[in-house]
């Protein structure tokens, strides 16, 4: 049976920049199980679009989350990434 899961390698970078805003990126990939240049990749995607915003703190960055953005998909738009947020967050 073919590997998949319910919910993308985004929305598993998003719930974990949403428990730790000042993780590293090499620490968000371990926690996804994705490589450190996907994790940026994603990082980026989701800073382009406007779901993260990265701030300097430091030599670090620190990740912030714009959670009244809507989700993507047309069929969720009326649903809000800390409405995902607060859904999942008692899961893991």
């Amino acid at each position: 049976m073919a590997h998949w899961t319910f919910l993308t390698h985004h929305a598993h970078v998003l719930l974990e920049v949403a428990k730790d805003p000042d993780a590293t990126i090499e620490q968000l990939a371990a926690a996804v199980g994705v490589s450190t240049r996907s994790a940026v990749t994603i990082l980026n995607d989701l800073d382009a679009t406007g779901y993260v915003e990265r701030e300097r703190r430091g030599r670090r960055n620190h990740y912030v989350l714009h959670r009244d953005r809507p989700l993507r998909h047309p069929s969720n738009a009326a649903h809000t990434v800390g409405e995902l947020i607060d859904a999942l967050s008692d899961l893991g």
